[in-house]
């Protein structure tokens, strides 16, 4: 049993003593100032280029900067793509949907009238102008073109979380605005609303809705620090996954919207909503936003193929219409 034990100890002490004669490889990562321009760990610290030609100390890049694959801060110059914009659109039109559901709620009206309709269209208003206005304080400033960079992972919208830790001394702080200027865009366009909401409902409401409109201010000083909140938090998947959520979302709301009349027989669902304005109006923006949801998930990479997808927008709102007299509550029996 003796002989046993030591037989097995040999090996290990050879590891040991093979792991004494083997010098132990170190590496030294620079982070200070240096003459020849040097990585930096991390994902996302830089070094700035100085006065005098040498290298800064590795920290995060100004803004409207990101750094190369050698950790040099280079300025962005690209354009939003096709994708980024519909991303924009999606949270001008989010906030806007809910202006309009706020006005509608507090309005408690079934049918559209005049005093109704100004609101709707000063919420319109107020979106359009700050979209554009935030468009116009993008770099290029007063161009309705957009200087950014271009965002190739899901990293990006999170630097917080990829702050460096070498040696598991010292945190490098290099958050930064990997996405510019998407992430700090919709920021600013959320407070011109407010602004821009402040300073022209009031009048409206106190002259055409003075009894249940500033229902609709107060819903909207709730819901955008919501959003805010929700975008500085989720904002990279948001940008990931909208396309999927306008889809979802506009599928669910149109079935609630059949859903809530009393009658559910096909006859009285279809001319109801062919007879209603109100009601033609409700289905033909959530055929916008199903269409919306498909071209921002084809990106029209194919576009004969994916034109011919928007064709099927209205096929929700028939497959309700169609057998909605199989799930009436009214018909269902229990034994």
């Amino acid at each position: 049993m003796f002989v046993k034990n030591q037989m097995l100890l040999v090996p290990f002490g050879l590891i040991f003593l093979y792991s004494l004669a083997v010098p132990v490889l170190s590496y030294v990562i620079e982070l200070g100032p240096v003459n020849k321009l040097l990585r930096c760990p991390g994902l996302y610290c830089g070094r700035q280029i100085l006065s005098n030609g040498s290298w800064s100390n590795c920290g995060a890049c100004p803004r409207g900067y990101r750094t190369n694959v050698s950790s040099a801060c280079i300025e962005c110059n690209d354009r939003p793509e096709f994708y980024d914009w519909l991303y924009l659109g999606f949270m001008v039109l989010l906030a806007l949907v809910l202006h309009w559901f706020s006005i509608d709620t507090a309005a408690k009206r079934r049918s559209f009238c005049k005093e109704v309709l100004v609101l709707h269209i000063s919420a319109l208003f107020e979106i359009v102008t700050a979209a554009i206005l935030t468009l116009l304080m993008s770099d290029p400033v007063g161009s309705l073109a957009v200087r950014s960079c271009r965002t190739e992972k899901l990293s990006d919208w999170y630097t917080l979380l990829h702050n460096p830790n070498p040696h598991y001394d010292e945190t490098l702080h290099c958050t930064q605005e990997a996405v510019y200027p998407l992430y700090t865009m919709v920021f600013i366009f959320y407070a011109l609303s407010v602004v821009l909401m402040l300073l022209v409902r009031p009048w409206l409401v106190q002259h055409f809705l003075p009894k249940h409109g500033k229902m609709s201010i107060y819903a909207a000083l709730y819901f955008f620090p919501t959003l805010a909140l929700i975008q500085a938090v989720f904002g990279g998947l948001i940008y990931y996954s909208f396309p999927y959520v306008v889809i979802i979302l506009s599928v669910i709301s149109n079935a609630a919207h059949f859903a809530f009349k009393l009658d559910q027989s096909m006859q009285f669902l279809i001319v109801n909503t062919v007879t209603d304005i109100r009601n033609v109006v409700i289905l033909l923006g959530h055929w916008l936003l199903h269409a919306y949801g498909i071209i921002a998930i084809t990106q029209l990479q194919d576009p004969v193929f994916h034109s011919a997808l928007v064709a099927l927008v209205p096929l929700p709102a028939v497959f309700y219409i169609l057998t909605a007299r199989f799930t009436d509550p009214n018909k269902l029996h229990t034994d």
